[in-house]
């Protein structure tokens, strides 16, 4: 079995005239924690949406474990074992903490009407694995105590935790997170860092994260893939990227 989990090569995507990324390749090992950087507008989020199937690429090839997903539907590459988060959280929010986790496990409950309609001891037998399982990522999360409480009404960085939780409840391969950091305080950050880093030893997600904060992505990232205007500038380890002229350049500028 090859290392590789997610292979993207010569990935292009136009919006009519609009050249937005422009041959980015770069693949994701298992168990690795894997970053896109780059200033505003340099299509780190065009990336994350082709390679999540909310867009059909322009060109290129986007694979898991050898198997072409790009052109799937983002619920298709979701059956792949690839998930995702939102720069923008995106929970039910006038569902409960526990609800939320409920409803990401549907696939997992016996589903059919007539179980359903009969509560036959397949269903309950799913109902009550699917309830154990919420719980018990509810404990992960340390968030457990606010299970009955609308999510819309948590605190942000709980909201960040729910949604992290909903996607990891899935049993995903490739975990793809979307500036998980944002409007997280300093400690919250910290907390995040931790967090990502004991999904992956502890449960063997890979992860694809998109991230400003540069204090998060250079600790903890394995590999950094650096973009500026849609194309790639270097791929390396923190410490490299963190001296490297190009990615100073793009974001500072030079005179």
């Amino acid at each position: 079995m090859s290392d590789v989990l997610l292979e993207v090569s010569g990935l292009t995507m136009r919006f009519g005239g609009l050249l937005a990324v422009d041959q980015v390749a770069f693949e994701v090992k298992r168990d690795e924690v894997f970053a896109i950087i780059g200033p505003n507008g340099a299509g780190k989020t065009t990336v994350f949406n082709c390679v999540g199937g909310f867009y059909k690429p322009s060109a290129g090839d986007i694979t898991m474990d050898g198997k072409k997903i790009n052109g799937l539907p983002s619920h298709k590459v979701a059956q792949q074992g690839l998930v995702r988060t939102f720069q923008n959280v995106r929970l039910f929010k006038n569902l409960t903490v526990l609800e939320n986790l409920m409803v990401a496990q549907h696939t997992h409950i016996e589903s059919r009407l007539l179980p359903g309609l009969f509560k036959t001891p397949s269903f309950r037998k799913s109902e009550r694995e699917a309830l154990q399982n919420a719980a018990d990522w509810l404990d992960f999360m340390g968030i457990r105590q606010f299970a009955n409480r609308e999510a819309g009404n948590l605190a942000y960085g709980h909201q960040r935790r729910l949604e992290i939780a909903r996607c990891m409840i899935t049993k995903p391969r490739l975990l793809m997170l979307d500036e998980p950091a944002a409007g997280l305080n300093p400690q919250e950050k910290r907390d995040l860092q931790q967090l990502i880093d004991q999904l992956r030893r502890e449960f063997g997600v890979a992860v694809l994260l998109i991230e400003h904060d540069m204090s998060l992505v250079m600790g903890v990232s394995d590999r950094i893939l650096v973009m500026e205007h849609g194309k790639p500038i270097t791929t390396g380890l923190p410490a490299d990227v963190r001296v490297d002229p190009r990615v100073i350049k793009a974001y500072l500028g030079e005179e």
